[in-house]
């Protein structure tokens, strides 16, 4: 049923088959494929830092699958077709051609309108209407001073600086696209103003989450490190989409869910140790190369090293910091992790015991 019966009489003999036709699928499977190219191409020029090429595990592990797969069950081509006989076995391509089988079972137009509804229902996924849309960023313009971190640090190009429109003596300020924003809070956590440190004025960010805002996280941060117990208190920070952290939770553990762990100033890092609020940080989130909002794993890791402003201080004592980028599925490494961490800040204590007072006092004076 796929062919019609004028083009079906040109297979009726080997005469009335030209060799016209084999250019002509030669040149449907070269053009098609450019043309879906071309479409690739239109779509990734649409979005912000897009990533073309899969890690380099996930690309050698599917090359030896298929290299396997080959071996074991090689694709064969069928010998010169014979027009004037009529076949009987006739090997399928699964990959290809699995609706082909359907066609002895079901009516041809019904399995072409089947085919045509599922076409189009693929195509419409992209207008279809969202999940619960996160609440997007706000600019506070009486924080921000225009910048531009939070336009550079987001992930997907929700952010652009525009002219100074309150009269204040700054060139430009950020504004925030609603249909682009996700909800990170990235940009958040790249503004120079979320600072738990501020004590003058309200702690009021220049870029943040509705939400959950920098105040109501310094008050989180606050509430959670009062009830710890116990010698080497720890929080644990992740993010939402990654391995939960609520199962961490005891006495001297403390779990922080954020929507993402780029949110998370670094100036926040430092307020939990040097205040003596916590003995350690664990960091958690996404699981490497596979974060949900694209760049959170990368600029939390450029900060902490001094690669990308805002920088963590020089002060705060790296060995009180630990990074676990476990997937969602990987809460056993996660706990581990925790333990040996808890192990190793013991081992750091005994071999120099009071070793950080020195910065915590000039920090609480400071």
């Amino acid at each position: 049923p796929f062919f019609g019966e004028p083009i079906a009489r040109n297979f009726l003999h080997p005469s009335t088959l030209s060799g016209r036709f084999f250019t002509l699928m030669v040149f449907i499977h070269i053009a098609v494929p450019l043309f879906m190219l071309l479409l690739m191409w239109i779509h990734i020029h649409h979005h912000t830092r897009p990533r073309v090429n899969p890690p380099k595990g996930l690309a050698a592990g599917t090359l030896l699958a298929l290299l396997a797969l080959s071996i074991w069950q090689p694709a064969l081509s069928h010998p010169p077709a014979d027009l004037v006989t009529v076949p009987t076995p006739v090997d399928i391509d699964w990959f290809y051609l699995a609706v082909l089988p359907l066609a002895d079972h079901v009516p041809g137009l019904w399995l072409w309108l089947a085919v045509g509804a599922s076409t189009l229902a693929l195509i419409a996924l992209p207008w279809l209407p969202p999940g619960q849309r996160q609440v997007v960023a706000e600019v506070d313009l009486e924080n921000c001073n225009g910048c531009a971190r939070c336009a550079a640090d987001c992930p997907f190009g929700a952010i652009i600086m525009a002219a100074r429109s309150d009269g204040r003596p700054f060139a430009q300020e950020a504004v925030v696209d609603p249909a682009l924003c996700t909800g990170c809070g990235i940009c958040t956590g790249s503004c120079p103003t979320a600072t738990p440190f501020r004590r003058r004025s309200a702690l009021i960010a220049g870029i943040q989450l509705p939400r959950l805002t920098v105040s109501s996280l310094r008050e989180r941060c606050l509430e959670l490190s009062r009830d710890l117990e116990g010698e080497y208190r720890l929080m644990v920070i992740g993010c939402e989409h990654g391995v939960s952290v609520a199962p961490l939770c005891d006495g001297s553990t403390a779990a922080l869910k954020l929507p993402c762990a780029g949110m998370l100033p670094p100036s926040f890092l430092d307020f939990l140790i040097s205040r003596r609020l916590v003995d350690g940080i664990v960091l958690t989130g996404c699981r490497t190369g596979d974060c949900h909002f694209r760049k959170g794993i990368d600029w939390t890791e450029q900060r902490i090293a001094g690669e990308r402003d805002p920088y963590l201080r020089q002060r705060v004592p790296r060995a009180r910091l630990m990074k676990c980028w476990a997937g969602i599925d990987q809460a056993d490494q996660l706990r581990k992790a925790v333990s040996g961490f808890r192990a190793r800040l013991g081992e750091d204590g005994r071999r120099n015991p009071g070793g950080d007072e020195s910065n915590n006092e000039s920090a609480r004076t400071g």
